[in-house]
């Protein structure tokens, strides 16, 4: 099982109603406990995996700031940052901004980046996930500090599109 199936997971628990699923399949166990707005998951892997963490692409999700109420600053949007699309994480994990400590950041504010080029990493259950921009445009604003957890679609970069 996968990343991407275990999100999809979490989320259809999330969405179902249910208070507590369990899964078990040859090495892997899932229990997923609904108590609140936050899913918990709980995953135990017998078997070790048989390679190992890989990078993989997830594409950010880009809206308008005036569609992201996540803060009280995008919740009120102003003349002048109307026009700015938001770029938000796909996935829950830990946010970087650098591929690794020793390394410069993917995207500084006012880095021009293109739809398709790597804005940050974020690590979900030991795997590395490039989070690539769907737009093209200016960083006007890094929302999350370094090395901090995020959730699915919380709004991470501010991009000017002009």
């Amino acid at each position: 099982m996968d990343i991407k199936e275990i999100q999809n997971l979490i989320k259809f628990v999330a969405k179902s109603g249910a208070s507590e699923v369990k899964l078990e399949m040859d090495d892997v166990k899932i229990t997923i406990k609904t108590g609140s707005d936050i899913p918990e998951t709980k995953i135990i892997q017998a078997a070790p995996m048989a390679a190992a963490p890989q990078l993989m692409a997830a594409p950010a999700v880009a809206q308008p700031v005036a569609e992201a109420p996540a803060t009280p600053a995008a919740s009120k949007p102003t003349e002048e940052n109307s026009n700015l699309l938001t770029i938000k994480s796909p996935i829950i994990g830990t946010f970087y901004r650098k591929p690794s400590p020793d390394k410069p950041s993917f995207a500084e504010v006012g880095t021009e980046v293109k739809a398709g080029d790597t804005v940050c990493v974020i690590e979900a259950m030991k795997l590395f996930n490039e989070i690539e921009s769907e737009i093209s445009g200016k960083i006007v604003k890094v929302l999350v500090d370094d090395a901090t957890p995020v959730e699915f679609d919380q709004p991470l970069f501010l991009v000017d599109p002009s």
